[in-house]
This record gives structure tokens, C-alpha cells and sequence, in this order.
């Protein structure tokens, strides 16, 4: 669960919820509940019949069937349902009962890249802060539909199918490209993901990966983000300077996916032991999975990425290549 920071860092200003947001108020609604007239966003449709640039605050719930249950978590649980005819992805966020204004944020949060469109971005349909009673989910912070990018996730790949389902260089560059893709144009937009790590990439049938789950992000209002009181995300994939209490930048999520490019090319785990131990040992001890020994980076190649990855997770965040500086590296074949 992401510690509470301003509403301002989590929605564009136009949308900005009131102070007093109510229990089941979308904070969309709120903006216009004084004009006593309902939130005037055209929900999108499917198959080109209107621009999908937009989504809505509305969902209506009889067009949701065939829901079935992918998962679930810390966050909430997902299902895969359709939805006006296409397949979809429904997930409702769990409402914390201990820190319920960090559940609203976490839900908030959520939609920080909902006005963007990019192909390795998980499309928002359509979130509200309202469930229905009747679908027994009292305990869930809100529902967002999302755009159905497939049943696995890269974790899922990664390890799951390590004994039958080959991961070789050209493949897990393009996942690579993929989630660098996703980052730049995320960074571009002054968003920042800050939960970067394989379980929250899904990946397609067409092996196509979309950076997903935005409960942790932030938007940027200049180069820094907020500063967070409690630290949220996975630790294994979390920047040394976010483990210190200092500002979220992009370059957090730049080491969040070095962390995930070594899972790639390894199919390991990046740390054993105690949780604590292990972000003490990033942050004083310069702490990071190993590249020595794993025959991977043996080769020629192998140490272009062992060198790619010591930049990617270096304790100065201004050491760190932008996603932008990323692709080209990753965009290189081996000769």
C-alpha cells in the first residue's frame, strides 16, 4: 500500500477532488457535484465508434459479464469479464479498514495514466469510487476496467515456465524494449510508476508487454516528486534514495527496471533474507543481485549488459540513464 501524499500529486488539476470527498464520491464526480448535473465524459466505446482517448467515470455494471476471477492480492483482485462486447479486466481495490485515506489514494493513484495511450501501457476504460452493494464488495475502495493485455504477467513468465517455455536473448530484449518503451512515454507525461517489477508487466499473447497496476505512482509537478513517509512498492525493486526518504524522480523507476532486466537474463531471484536486512544492505552497503558469477555475463555480451546494468541501479540516481537513454543500448544486437 503506497503512503498518503497530496491528491495534487495524483490527478491532473482539472480533476482535482474536494478536500471533503465523501465515502463513495468519485473524485471526478466531485468536481461537478456543485453544478448539480452528472460528469459530462463520454465513456469509450469499442470497435472505432468513438475516440478511446477519454474514459469514463461510469460503469455500467448490467454490461459486465462472464466475470471471472485471474487474482489477487495486497491491492484487491482482478477479473477478466466482458464489457460491452470486448474482454476486459476488472479490478477493485481493497479498502484498507487501518488507513482508509491511504486506500482512497492508492485508488486515486491508479488513475494517473488513465488520459494516456500508448501501446505498452495498460488502457484505462473506465474507474469509479462506487461498487455496487449487491456485488458484495463493501470492502473494495473503487473498480477500474482496464483493457484486457493478457493472462500472465512477465513474473509469470519468467519463473513459471522457466523449465518448458525458452526465455533467450531476443526475447526477453524485446520485453526489455517493451516496459523501456512504456517508462519514456510514462516519464514524458510527468508520471512516475514506482512499482516497476516483472509481476506488474503483463504480457500478451503476442508477447507484447504493458506496464501495469499504478497504485504507487506519482505525477510530477516539477522534477521531483513528493517525498514519502512510509515506503511503498516491493523492496527488492525499490531505489536506495526512496528507502532514504527522498523525492521520487524517473530515474527510480530506471533502477526498479535494472532490477527486472537481471531477473530477465537470469531467472533468478534478486535477493535472499530478511526484508529489512536486504534494504539496509542496498542503501549502506551498495547491495545488488549478483553479476559475477552467473554465467550470463561470462560473455562479451554478457558484460555489455552487466555494464548496462551497474548503470541502471547506481546509488546516484543522476548516474542512471532516462528510458530514453535506455533503448538505443537495448535496441543493439549482438554481432
Amino acid at each position: 500500500m503506497p503512503s498518503p501524499v497530496p491528491v495534487t500529486r495524483l490527478l491532473p488539476r482539472d480533476i482535482y477532488p474536494s478536500t471533503d470527498i465523501g465515502v463513495c464520491s468519485s473524485p471526478l464526480a466531485a468536481r461537478l457535484s456543485s453544478h448539480g448535473s452528472a460528469l459530462q465524459v463520454p465513456a469509450p466505446r469499442f470497435h472505432g465508434k468513438v475516440s478511446s482517448r477519454l474514459w469514463s467515470s461510469v460503469i455500467h455494471w448490467k454490461e459486465l459479464t462472464s466475470v471471472q476471477p485471474v487474482g489477487s492480492g495486497g491491492f484487491g483482485s482482478v477479473y477478466r469479464a466482458e464489457y460491452l462486447g470486448e474482454t476486459v479486466a476488472l479490478k477493485k481495490v481493497k479498502k484498507c479498514s487501518k488507513n482508509k485515506l491511504a486506500s482512497r489514494q492508492s485508488f486515486w493513484a491508479e488513475l494517473n495514466a488513465a488520459h494516456l495511450r500508448h501501446a505498452n501501457v495498460v488502457r484505462v476504460i473506465a474507474a469509479t469510487a462506487h461498487v455496487p452493494a449487491e456485488l458484495g464488495d463493501e470492502g473494495a475502495a473503487g473498480a477500474i476496467l482496464m483493457e484486457y493485455a493478457g493472462g500472465r504477467n512477465l513474473r509469470q513468465v519468467i519463473y513459471e515456465g522457466a523449465e518448458v517455455e525458452p526465455l533467450p536473448e531476443d526475447r526477453w530484449l524485446g520485453f526489455a524494449r517493451d516496459v523501456a518503451r512504456g517508462l519514456q512515454f510514462l516519464h514524458a507525461h510527468g508520471v512516475v510508476h514506482l512499482d516497476v517489477k516483472p509481476a506488474n508487466v503483463l504480457v500478451s499473447a503476442d508477447d507484447v508487454c504493458k506496464v501495469a497496476d499504478f497504485g504507487c505512482s506519482v505525477r510530477l509537478e516539477g522534477d521531483v516528486g513528493p517525498l514519502l513517509s512510509h515506503v511503498g512498492g516491493t523492496y527488492t525493486h525499490r531505489a536506495p534514495e526512496l528507502l532514504r526518504g527522498q523525492g521520487a524522480t524517473p530515474k527510480a523507476d530506471v533502477y526498479s527496471f535494472g532490477i527486472s532486466l537481471w531477473q530477465m537474463i537470469t531467472r533468478q531471484e534478486p535477493y535472499a533474507g530478511d526484508r529489512q536486512h536486504v534494504m539496509y544492505a542496498v542503501v549502506a552497503h551498495d547491495l545488488r543481485p549478483c553479476v559475477r558469477s552467473h554465467p550470463a555475463f561470462g560473455t562479451e555480451q554478457g558484460r555489455r549488459w552487466r555494464t548496462l546494468l551497474s548503470r541502471c541501479w547506481s546509488g546516484d540516481c543522476r548516474c542512471r540513464p532516462s528510458a530514453q537513454e535506455l533503448l538505443p543500448q537495448l535496441e543493439q544486437r549482438k554481432s
